[in-house]
């Protein structure tokens, strides 16, 4: 068999050595905190108008999803974030697209200027539901880690609540890291918090903030409602800092576990820019 040419998204670097990490606030001026664009993806705008209005905010970053300027070439995308002041601190990828075409991704995210990729969402058909099959998915992150690596990438997986679930006395989501330890050879794979599917599942954020320290350098801040049949639109979620998360306790425990941006996101905002100031200066107040 012919050897495989190598992609030049896919030069190589050391093997164990990790891209340098993104500074918190490269310019000491505003606290590490960005927002999910997905959070937005209803709104009615042009993609230029939403940016600068992120912008104006206070927020420095963005993470990427797909649901954002859609079909939009990744230079003219590069262009509008670029004239809003706004850095792309990650983005997330579905597995399936990474596996068809990992080069492609990682080109677009570097024309992005974005060095973090992570997957967001599993299907039940491929995470299944036992511990060896939650190790078998982790496999597949891991060897992915290892070509993001080598791309001058790094690659993260995110959770929702399913991840929370018990498994042979173990959480789903460390049977997945422990299968991606098992093929990444070395290289981490990181793990992008969302703190509010963690206490939606049933687990303590703190606890798993602080056993997954080192490789949490990016996490979604999200809350949940007190009361969540008082606005059904809003799927039981929360602007940041008025739910129910212990953001006391849980906001040092992010800081001394290495984590470098926060993600603000909430599912389903009844007003989306509304929902992201608010959880902006509640985040700015405690980080900055």
């Amino acid at each position: 068999m012919a050897k495989k040419q190598q992609s030049p998204d896919e030069t190589a670097t050391a093997p164990h050595e990790l891209p340098a990490a993104s500074t918190s606030a490269a310019s000491g001026q505003k606290p590490p905190i960005a927002v999910q664009l997905y959070t937005l993806r209803n709104v009615k705008q042009p993609p230029a108008a939403v940016l600068e209005q992120i912008a104006a905010i206070g927020y420095s970053g963005v993470e990427m999803a797909g649901t954002f300027a859609p079909g939009m070439p990744a230079a003219d995308l590069r262009k509008l974030l670029d004239a809003a002041g706004l850095k792309v601190v990650s983005a997330h990828v579905s597995l399936n697209d990474m596996e068809a075409d990992l080069p492609g991704a990682i080109r677009a995210q570097k024309t992005l200027g974005n060095d973090v990729i992570i997957v967001p969402w599993v299907s039940e058909e491929v995470r299944g539901k036992t511990a060896d099959s939650w190790k078998a998915l982790g496999g597949r992150l891991g060897r992915l880690a290892k070509r993001c690596q080598h791309a001058g990438m790094r690659f993260m997986y995110h959770n929702h609540d399913f991840e929370m679930a018990v498994i042979d006395g173990k959480l789903a989501i460390d049977w997945l890291m422990e299968g991606a330890a098992q093929t990444a050879s070395g290289v981490p794979v990181g793990y992008e918090v969302d703190m509010a599917w963690v206490q939606r599942g049933g687990q303590d954020v703190v606890e798993l903030v602080n056993r997954y320290s080192g490789r949490v350098a990016r996490v979604h801040a999200k809350d949940l409602a007190v009361d969540p049949a008082a606005d059904p639109q809003e799927t039981g979620f929360a602007a940041v800092g008025s739910g129910k998360l212990d953001w006391e306790k849980i906001l040092p425990a992010a800081k001394e576990a290495g984590v470098e941006w926060y993600v603000v996101e909430h599912d389903s905002p009844a007003d989306a820019f509304a929902n992201i100031r608010s959880s902006y200066e509640f985040l700015a107040s405690k980080l900055g």
